[in-house]
């Protein structure tokens, strides 16, 4: 891959700004899994494998299992997920694929059912959050660590 600007160096106070939206979503309520899921997901959609990469080994190491994380481009056709997390998932593939439709209201109201408001809101921002990521990685070739 071409070598291309790596924003950290050449605009810190924006990277600095997406660390903070970062640190909101690290000290949120959302669970750890919960996190990984939304952030492996995104990452997926939006082909990022430099957070496809950073995100299944951050899983792992949160207890996360490998059969799931294998199956979890295939949510849908499986029942190894709990509801609540298959409203996540849901949540988070109709706020990145937001040009499809964005956040349906079947899905906004099966959140609210299952969640509070906050967990509700802290789920959409945590998918913002990893959306941004992925396409600073994207867009700067940002290489994967090995």
């Amino acid at each position: 891959m071409e070598k291309r600007i790596q924003i950290d160096v050449s605009e810190p106070l924006a990277y600095k700004a997406m660390y903070t939206l970062g640190n909101y979503v690290r000290q949120s309520q959302l669970s750890d899994i919960h996190k990984e899921l939304i952030n492996i997901r995104v990452s997926q959609l939006n082909g990022c494998a430099f957070c496809i990469n950073m995100h299944t080994k951050d899983a792992l190491e949160n207890g996360e299992t490998q059969q799931r994380i294998f199956l979890l481009d295939a949510w849908q056709e499986t029942d190894i997920f709990t509801e609540e997390e298959k409203v996540i998932l849901q949540i988070t593939e109709e706020v990145t694929m937001i040009h499809n439709k964005g956040l349906t209201t079947k899905t906004y109201q099966k959140a609210i059912e299952n969640f509070d408001e906050k967990y509700v809101s802290q789920i959409i921002m945590a998918i913002i959050n990893i959306n941004a990521w992925n396409r600073i990685a994207i867009s700067t070739h940002k290489p994967i660590d090995q």
